[in-house]
C-alpha cells in the first residue's frame, strides 16, 4: 500500500501487519515477543490487531524481530535542491532561545 494518500490509521494498521507477519516468520508467540520486548502481551496484541502503541514500543518490538534497519530512512529528509540541503543544514545548526525573564513585581512591604 503506497502511503501519499493513505490516512495515519490506516499506515499504522499497514506496519502492525507487517510487524505481525515478521513475529509469525520468526515462529514467536505474541507472549514470546512480549517478554523479548519487555511489554505485556495485551500491548502486542492491541498492536496487532489495531496499530495503537506508543512509538518506544515499536521500536522495542522491531527490534526484537531484527527490524531496527528500517528505521534508517524513516524520518530522513529528501533533498532535492541545493536550496533545501540549505535549509535543512540551517534547521540543524538551530537552537532554541529561551524568552526574556518577565521582571518581578517588586514585593509589597509588611
Amino acid at each position: 500500500m503506497p502511503f501519499h494518500f493513505a490516512t495515519a490509521h490506516e499506515i499504522a494498521q499497514t506496519l502492525a501487519q507487517r510487524l505481525r507477519v515478521a513475529r509469525l516468520a520468526q515462529g514467536l508467540t505474541q507472549a514470546e515477543l512480549a517478554t523479548r520486548a519487555g511489554v505485556s502481551v495485551g500491548t502486542i496484541r492491541h498492536l496487532e490487531r489495531d496499530g495503537d502503541c506508543a512509538f518506544a514500543t515499536v521500536i522495542k518490538v522491531a527490534q526484537c524481530l531484527r527490524l531496527e534497519d528500517g528505521f534508517e530512512a524513516l524520518f530522513a529528509p529528501g533533498v532535492q535542491s541545493i536550496a533545501e540541503l540549505a535549509r535543512l543544514e540551517d534547521a540543524k545548526s538551530k537552537v532554541r532561545q529561551r524568552a526574556p525573564r518577565k521582571p518581578r513585581p517588586p514585593k509589597a512591604a509588611p
